[in-house]
């Protein structure tokens, strides 16, 4: 492996996001967290684990899924933000939401960062909204179609560039509106609207969309994709979710959105130690 490709992972481990899953019907963990109390003991538990951020959904987008209403979301997730901000005040917490409203409730009760899967595009008040409050940072995800479809079919007529040239239109729109560049995170959108193929081109080439200059976010977690490689229950798939995680820092990738946090935390520490030292040993052969 050439040194320029080594250089990517930065001898750091990627930061590590924890996923919160207040839905009833999400495609690995649904209804395990409806209950507040269960969720924030799951969020404890992910933090000590070694989670730097906690990312809260009210509303699944697996493939099939429908819509939940403003008043569900903002039921399920705005009691237990309150609770871990006070319990956690050093954590940032992520909201997982494509409505504007729920992205306003979350950050006045001091969500750190909008995880919108439509990257602005579901709800037109989201933009004005983030831009409001100059600290919050955003995750535009790229997806194909929308969740109830966006598995039937998927094509496209590259999917690097495609992806790429969808992030630079979301960037500027993004920037003409007033969220600064630097508040913006991307995110491929691994198994939204992609095959096979797609999700493995994406997995082999993450490191093509550092050209734009923003830290990249990947959630590949349990997701199907590995099942069509090793098929495997949804509750069983850590390997190859670690598996798609290595690829990820070995690309510079920043944030890991992951299920199993501390499988992660451990795999990745270990992971990049190896990577740092050789890293050291081929600069250090001017190689």
């Amino acid at each position: 492996m050439k040194a320029d490709t080594l250089a990517k992972m930065r001898g750091s481990a990627p930061i590590i996001m924890g996923i919160l899953n207040l839905t009833e019907d999400s495609f690995s963990d649904g209804s395990l967290y409806l209950d507040k109390t269960k969720a924030i003991k799951r969020a404890g538990e992910m933090i000590q684990e070694g989670a730097s951020i906690i990312d809260l959904g009210a509303e699944s987008t697996r493939p099939r899924s429908l819509p939940v209403s403003e008043e569900q979301e903002l039921a399920r997730i705005i009691p237990v933000l309150e609770q871990l901000k006070k319990a956690y005040p050093t954590v940032q917490y992520s909201i997982d939401t494509r409505k504007s409203s729920v992205a306003k409730a979350a950050l006045e009760y001091g969500a750190d960062i909008i995880n919108d899967i439509s990257a602005l595009g579901y709800d037109a008040n989201m933009v004005e909204t983030v831009a409001k409050y100059p600290h919050a940072k955003l995750i535009l995800m790229h997806m194909q179609g929308e969740p109830q479809t966006m598995q039937d079919n998927p094509q496209y007529d590259e999917v690097l560039s495609d992806i790429l040239a969808f992030f630079k239109q979301r960037i500027d729109y993004c920037i003409s509106k007033g969220i600064k560049k630097e508040n913006i995170m991307l995110d491929p959108g691994i198994g939204f609207g992609k095959n096979l193929v797609h999700n493995l081109k994406l997995l082999a080439n993450l490191d093509y969309f550092h050209q734009l200059g923003l830290p990249l976010v990947l959630g590949a977690s349990r997701k199907s994709f590995i099942n069509a490689i090793n098929p495997t229950d949804v509750n069983q798939r850590l390997e190859g979710s670690l598996a798609a995680a290595a690829w990820a820092a070995m690309q510079g990738v920043e944030v890991i959105r992951c299920h199993d946090v501390l499988s992660h935390v451990k795999f990745l520490q270990v992971f990049a130690a190896i990577g740092k030292e050789r890293i050291s040993n081929s600069i250090s052969k001017g190689a």
